[in-house]
């Protein structure tokens, strides 16, 4: 097969979150670790970093490949999703998986993938694993799918484990309140490793100290240790806690005296993230006059956020082309969406996006108003047209619509 093909395989046979939702989701490593023994347990001969979280854990992980990139070492990134090409998934030093390897993979052990019906996510964690074990990688930042306790790259023994914060978020599989989620972000903290908190809240806190001292890891709360002084190609206002986060982590890569990591790699390394490893769609700007941003933000605590940096700006009128999955949770995120902005309401173009009419009707009970549009492209096109040179147009609601627009 071309890799093309092989792509298509991939996303055809298998079941993937991405595509599917619910029916994707496993609750048991058992393929995981078959996958691993087959493969000759990969996960075992690198030394990686393992990031979880709610938000943030895409630019944390990127931060730290860079810095770790700055610092002279090859560097493996695994995060998830992709926006264009399924080959961001997996880099090293900021270049994409070869088509090659990712065709040869395949054909070697499609067999196998078949006849133990391996779900899309524990397929490319293997592929991931056995790439940075075959390229002979001095790091890995590892970064969790969804949860953290039954995520397919739980099998790794990592040098630190990050939690980045905790919202309300994947409710039908994580639980629907922050002690239940931040319990299945929490799995991925195992015996004797240091974990580095990003941000918590009282009902969280006590979640991960409880399971910190009961795997004996050393535990540290980055916002309440780290001051941040560095700044960063990486602009959105959440950045700030990534990097608080991102500095408690290679603080505590310094002290354990395996990488040489300089002040200066930390300064260039956040500097340069975007040039180091090409990480795309967070608070970026694709145009001036009108300004465009885009931002894959699709929750109530990652939207929030970035609400409040759009106030910041000065603009004549807001425009928003809006489109989210049909397992969002309309009721929690429409009611932050400002009224005095004009809406284009959008499907993302995949099998779970959210009918555009359907989105159209639900916010029209939160005062959103807005025309529909049969493409996320055809949405920005009529958003450009409508807005003057001194308006802002935010792109966003889903990482998929975001990937579409890029």
């Amino acid at each position: 097969m071309t890799y093309q093909e092989t792509v298509q395989w991939m996303f055809a046979q298998l079941p993937m979150y991405q595509q599917q939702g619910a029916s994707a989701y496993k609750t048991d490593l058992t393929n995981t670790i078959l996958l691993a023994d087959h493969l000759g347990n990969p996960e075992r001969k690198i030394k990686c970093i393992h990031v979880a979280g709610t938000n943030g854990k895409g630019s944390t992980s990127h931060m730290l490949a860079s810095i770790l990139q700055e610092a002279g070492y090859k560097t493996g990134l695994y995060t998830s999703p992709h926006l264009k090409d399924f080959r961001e998934r997996i880099k090293i030093g900021g270049s994409e998986i070869s088509e090659d390897f990712i065709v040869d993979f395949i054909a070697k052990h499609q067999s196998f993938f078949e006849a133990n019906q391996l779900s899309f996510f524990e397929m490319t964690v293997g592929l991931a694993f056995d790439y940075f074990d075959k390229e002979n990688v001095d790091i890995t930042i590892i970064e969790t799918g969804l949860g953290g306790r039954l995520d397919s790259t739980n099998i790794i023994l990592p040098l630190i484990s990050v939690i980045t914060n905790i919202g309300i978020d994947h409710v039908q599989f994580l639980g629907n309140t922050l002690e239940l989620i931040a319990g299945e972000k929490a799995g991925i903290i195992k015996p004797e490793i240091p974990v580095v908190i990003g941000e918590y809240t009282s009902e969280t806190k006590a979640v991960f100290e409880a399971k910190a001292n009961e795997t004996k890891s050393k535990i540290y709360f980055a916002s309440d240790l780290i001051s941040d002084n560095y700044p960063s190609d990486l602009i959105g206002d959440y950045q700030i806690h990534n990097k608080k986060t991102v500095l408690q982590a290679i603080r505590i890569l310094q002290n354990q005296n395996q990488f040489s990591i300089s002040e200066d790699n930390i300064k260039n390394g956040f500097l340069n993230v975007v040039k180091n490893t090409g990480l795309q769609g967070r608070w970026q700007q694709l145009r001036s006059n009108p300004k465009v941003i885009c931002d894959t933000a699709h929750n109530k605590q990652g939207l929030e956020v970035v609400l409040n940096q759009i106030q910041k700006d000065d603009f004549k009128q807001l425009h928003l082309v809006l489109g989210v999955v049909n397992d969002k949770d309309l009721g929690e995120i429409l009611p932050l969406l400002p009224k005095n902005a004009k809406y284009y309401f959008c499907r993302p173009n995949i099998p779970r996006g959210l009918d555009a009419s359907l989105l159209q009707e639900t916010a029209l009970k939160f005062g959103l108003i807005g025309n529909t549009y049969n493409s996320v492209s055809e949405a920005y096109v009529a958003a450009l047209k409508s807005a003057t040179e001194n308006d802002f147009i935010y792109i966003g609601g889903s990482t998929f619509v975001v990937a579409e627009i890029l």
